[in-house]
C-alpha cells in the first residue's frame, strides 16, 4: 500500500496560511510588564492551513494539487514561492481586496510562547473562479480533502463535495464550526475530540460516544467518521465496523499542525487501496510522529515504513 501512494493524485481545497516563526533565547522578564523578552536570533516560513495537508501528502510520494485563495503581498508571494519548491501544483487564486493569512509564532527555549494571527475572508467573485477551476480539475483526481479552517475559503463546500461525489471521488473533510450540514455527502469527516463535542455534546461513556458517532454519521449521510482523541488515540466509526488505534506519539513536542498530517494520510492511503483499519492504523502512527516534531511539520512514507 506505502509504494502504491506514489500513483495517487490527490487534490486539496481549502484555506492556506503563511506560518511563521520566530526563534530566540529567553533570558529575561521586560520591565515593562510581567512577560519574557525574547531575543530572535532566527526565522522561518513555513506553509500552513491546506497547504500542510498537501506538503504533508507530498511527503508521502504523492503527486499533490492544492486550490486556494491568497492576497496581492508578500505573504502570498512566500506561499507560492514554498509551494513551488514543494513541488505542489498550486492554483492560488489572487484577490486584491485580501490579506494572506499569517499565524506568527513566536518560540523560546522550545516552546511557544505567544501566536498572532493576521487574516481577513476572501471576495465571492475570486471564490466563484476556485469553484470553477476545481470543476475543471476534479476528473483528474483520485481522492479530494477538503480542509476546512473556518476562514471563508469554503463558501461553495457544499457545491464541491457533490462534484466530487457525482464523479466517483471520496471526499475527506477536516471540519470547522458547530454547522456540519455543509459536509452533508462526504466520505470521511475527521474532528478532533473537542470539535467533535461542540456538535454532539458530551458523552459519559465509550457505547453512548459510539452511539452518537453513528447518529451523526447517518444524518449526514457520510460513510465514516475519524475522531482524533489525543491522548486516548483515534476512532473510526463506519457502517458496521468500528476501529480504534492508541495513541503513538512517545513524548508530545507540539501538536499544531497534526491534523493535517492525519487526514493527508488517511486520504491517500485509501487512495492506494487500504480499507478502513489499514488506513487509520497508518494515519496514527503519522500523527504519532509529527507531534514529535516541532511546529507544522511533516512525517516521511520511509518513517511511516519503519515503525510499521
Amino acid at each position: 500500500m506505502l509504494e502504491k501512494i506514489t500513483r495517487v493524485r490527490l487534490l486539496v481545497v481549502g484555506d492556506v496560511m503563511l506560518d511563521r516563526y520566530w526563534f530566540g533565547e529567553v533570558n529575561r522578564i521586560s520591565p515593562e510588564a510581567p512577560v519574557p523578552v525574547v531575543k530572535v536570533e532566527r526565522q522561518e516560513e513555513r506553509l500552513g492551513g491546506a497547504a500542510n495537508v498537501a506538503r504533508n501528502a507530498v511527503a508521502l510520494g504523492a503527486a499533490t494539487a492544492l486550490l486556494s485563495v491568497v492576497g496581492a503581498d508578500d505573504a502570498g508571494k512566500s506561499l507560492a514561492r514554498l509551494l513551488a519548491e514543494g513541488m505542489i501544483d498550486a492554483g492560488l487564486h489572487i484577490d486584491e481586496t485580501l490579506a494572506t493569512i499569517i499565524k506568527l509564532r513566536v518560540i523560546g527555549r522550545q516552546q511557544q510562547l505567544l501566536r498572532i494571527d493576521f487574516e481577513t475572508p476572501p471576495s465571492h467573485e475570486i471564490l466563484l473562479a476556485q469553484l470553477a477551476d476545481f470543476a475543471r480539475r476534479v476528473a483528474d483526481t483520485d481522492v479530494v480533502v477538503l480542509s476546512d479552517y473556518g476562514k471563508g475559503g469554503l463558501t461553495h463546500i457544499t457545491e464541491m463535495i457533490g462534484m466530487a461525489r457525482a464523479a466517483d471521488k471520496p471526499v475527506l473533510v477536516d471540519p470547522k464550526g458547530d454547522d456540519w450540514s455543509r459536509y452533508v455527502g462526504a466520505t470521511v469527516i475527521t474532528p478532533n475530540r473537542a470539535e467533535l463535542k461542540q456538535v454532539i455534546g458530551h458523552w459519559r461513556s465509550e457505547d453512548e460516544l459510539s452511539e452518537k458517532a453513528h447518529r451523526l454519521r447517518r444524518q449526514l449521510g457520510i460513510e465514516a467518521l475519524l475522531v482524533t482523541r489525543s491522548e486516548e488515540g483515534m476512532t473510526l466509526f463506519a457502517d458496521h465496523e468500528t476501529h480504534h488505534q492508541p495513541a503513538q506519539a512517545r513524548e508530545v513536542f507540539d501538536v499544531s499542525g497534526a491534523g493535517d498530517t492525519v487526514i493527508a494520510t488517511l486520504a491517500v492511503a485509501l487512495a492506494a487501496g487500504a480499507d478502513w483499519a489499514e488506513a487509520i492504523r497508518v494515519a496514527n502512527i503519522a500523527a504519532g510522529i509529527v507531534v514529535g516534531k516541532l511546529g507544522t511539520a511533516v512525517v516521511s512514507r520511509e518513517e511511516i515504513a519503519r515503525v510499521i
